[in-house]
């Protein structure tokens, strides 16, 4: 059984009709064959799945970008890649678990990778401090951008926090200079640095590792200056009405792209990719592959320049 959000109850009563017969179903020894109501339940529920899905408000894709069974970083690194090798700690502080980051293959070839992990479980959530890095954290990225640059090996990076951690230890630390450091780094790479939006984009804790040459977001993934109920709060001053801030603030990847913020949609499974995991996985490897591809065709000086253009052109072209 799936965790089912609020605006998902339909086929939460359907899916839970069609256990209901299941298990009816195993206890008869004999009695009434069940097997063509639950048929006939199950293809209502698939057709309940699709059309709920077909129009979701911004609201609702946050929901979903958020989902519990979501499959987080750790997933994809492990899908994605073969020899992860993890480097731990900043050089300077500790290391924030939070940001998972090191070297890999990916399709035979080396790669950097760094990523924001949430933790799919309390224990693990508290491990990884729900993806929210700590200064540490982004100083770690910058020290694995700089050996890939120094070695001209591709970076890859998976966003999914909903922000940096605010606390009052990361401040003292410097968050806000080490979340532009790991922004400058990003900017002044000279290899091919790929994105992608996995679940939550959230404001400068997201874009410190996605000031990329390629930005790609999952289908119901959501990516934001500040998440809906911050701006609710500042806005009206009443987190309630995030539903309202995700519609104004243009959080959806198809208003991204429309805004020309990123490059590209990942298609998700029909209900999400919490549904068929290993579907999204694939097409997220094809997606990085065709980035790559295309951006190995260009030299150090080139894939600079052709970044720094692409962030000063976002909004030219707006009103």
């Amino acid at each position: 059984m799936y965790s089912y959000l609020e605006f998902e109850k339909p086929i939460a009563d359907l899916d839970g009709q069609i256990m209901e017969l299941k298990k009816l179903q195993q206890g008869e020894s004999g009695g009434v064959d069940v097997a063509e109501e639950i048929s006939r339940l199950e293809k209502r529920s698939s057709e309940a799945l699709v059309e709920i899905y077909k129009k979701l408000a911004p609201w609702q894709k946050a929901q979903v970008a958020r989902h519990p069974d979501r499959p987080h970083c750790q997933a994809y690194v492990d899908a994605l890649f073969t020899e992860f090798t993890p480097l731990a700690g900043d050089r300077n502080f500790a290391e924030d678990q939070a940001i998972i980051a090191g070297f890999a293959r990916f399709g035979g070839n080396a790669v950097a990778v760094i990523g924001q992990e949430k933790g799919s479980d309390t224990q693990s959530r508290l491990k990884h401090n729900f993806g929210m890095a700590r200064p540490e954290g982004y100083r770690k990225a910058v020290r694995i951008m700089e050996l890939a640059n120094r070695f001209g090996l591709p970076v890859i990076t998976l966003v999914d926090t909903a922000g940096a951690y605010p606390g009052i230890g990361a401040e003292e630390r410097g968050q806000a200079e080490a979340i532009a450091r790991s922004t400058e780094m990003c900017l002044n790479l000279e290899v091919p640095i790929v994105s992608v939006v996995i679940g939550e984009g959230g404001s400068g804790g997201a874009i410190a590792i996605a000031t990329a040459n390629k930005v790609y977001m999952l289908e119901h993934a959501i990516y934001s200056v500040i998440s809906p109920e911050g701006c609710a709060s500042i806005l009206w001053r009443d987190a309630a009405r995030a539903k309202d801030a995700a519609t104004a603030m243009k959080v959806t990847a198809q208003d991204l792209l429309a805004l020309k913020v990123i490059d590209g949609i990942i298609d998700e499974p029909v209900g999400g990719a919490h549904r068929d995991s290993a579907k999204v996985m694939e097409t997220t490897r094809k997606t990085i592959d065709t980035a790559l591809s295309d951006l190995n065709k260009l030299d150090g000086p080139g894939l600079k320049k052709a970044r720094r253009e692409k962030f000063l052109a976002i909004g030219r072209d707006l009103g």
